[in-house]
């Protein structure tokens, strides 16, 4: 039996290398998930001869972009060498010149980029710039992984809203809660923990419905050793502004930046005392049902820069964003421990129906975190 490996073409080989590099640009930029916003967290390396010679993720705060801090990791080592960006540089000037302009001006003789950007200042200006640079540009690599990297920053300049991660866990037998006279369940070990909370640093906003800060008193804050300076700012959907004063979220607004989206109606006087407090109240529109219209606190959002929303909103909010079509992904944590009586369902019945529609959602993870089974559906 011949155990050799098979020897690639030079084409091969190349187009083998150039996913390589792309998938490691990728998986570099989402070392800033959640810190760049409204700007995408972008990964770049330089490389030549077969060696990373400089690497950039975009800054905190989005500037500077990962193709500058690259090229000047590179230093002279950048001129004649490939760049491999997970999204299209820039062409446009904002509080810095383009990066375009600063990929020519280093000499980079070839550029591989993963996705055009959707922005409407940029949409293929940026690689017409190099092409006409006489740079050599190869699109499209590693498409589909830098699509799902970048997906906050597509939906917010594409469709006005942020990407939404809804996250739930269940008892074997699909509860979320037991009944209103029940003590809060604690569902899931410390490994589904500990994940929540890297999903948490990865978010620009974590959201949440009243009726799980009545039940829970939750903090939604990243606790994790070393990231403590994490502070992604705090959602609440509370239609008419029942937000207690005394809750953990209101008392620590000062610290932790809180937004309660309510409606236009909700009385004046709350949203005066949760002012005073550090609590900034937006308002926004209601559906004939008078719960927040999800599609307006999203777009509110979006306006604000916020480009990554982590869900933990509960059953209600969940199964609204599943059947509005909001959730891009949505992840569910199952205990092997049933509840073994009544309580609140995770989801309805029609979220089920949804999330089980292969046109709809895809199944892309079923894998175990410790004792408890992780799903995760992403939308098509």
């Amino acid at each position: 039996m011949n155990t050799h490996p098979v020897n690639l073409t030079a084409a091969a080989a190349g187009a083998e290398f150039d996913r390589r590099m792309m998938r490691a640009a990728i998986a570099f930029g989402r070392r800033n998930l959640g810190l760049t916003a409204p700007n995408p967290s972008v990964g770049a390396l330089v490389v030549r001869d077969g060696v990373i010679v400089g690497r950039g993720v975009t800054a905190r705060g989005g500037r500077p972009h990962a193709e500058t801090i690259a090229i000047e990791a590179a230093g002279a080592q950048a001129r004649g060498a490939t760049l491999y960006v997970s999204l299209e540089p820039c062409s446009h000037f904002g509080r810095t010149p383009p990066c375009a302009d600063a990929i020519i001006k280093a000499g980079i003789a070839r550029v591989v980029s993963a996705l055009d950007d959707p922005d409407t200042r940029v949409a293929g200006r940026g690689h017409r710039m190099l092409l006409d640079a006489g740079i050599a540009v190869e699109r499209m690599v590693c498409a589909d992984e830098a699509r799902l990297a970048n997906l906050g920053h597509i939906l917010r300049v594409s469709a006005n809203r942020p990407m939404v991660t809804l996250k739930l866990a269940e008892t074997a037998d699909g509860f979320a809660a037991g009944d209103r006279h029940d003590q809060r369940l604690h569902i899931t070990g410390q490994a589904a923990n500990n994940l929540t909370q890297v999903w948490r640093w990865q978010a620009d906003a974590i959201m949440a419905g009243i009726g799980t800060v009545l039940a829970d008193d939750p903090l939604l804050t990243v606790r994790l050793p070393g990231l403590e300076d994490r502070k992604p700012l705090r959602v609440v959907l509370d239609s008419r502004l029942r937000m207690p004063l005394r809750s953990r979220l209101v008392q620590t607004a000062q610290d932790f930046p809180l937004v309660v989206i309510c409606g236009v109606d909700a009385p004046r006087e709350a949203a005066v005392q949760l002012g005073q407090l550090g609590v900034e109240c937006v308002r926004v529109a209601c559906g004939a049902d008078g719960r927040i219209d999800l599609v307006a606190a999203l777009a509110a959002l979006a306006s604000r820069g916020v480009t990554r929303v982590f869900s933990e909103g509960g059953p209600r909010v969940a199964s609204q964003l599943i059947a509005g079509g909001l959730a891009d992904e949505t992840i569910v944590f199952t205990s092997h421990k049933p509840l073994g009586r009544g309580g609140i369902r995770s989801l309805d019945n029609s979220a089920r129906m949804l999330l089980d529609d292969h046109s709809r959602y895809l199944l892309a993870i079923d894998s175990r975190s410790g004792a408890d089974r992780l799903r995760i559906w992403r939308k098509v």
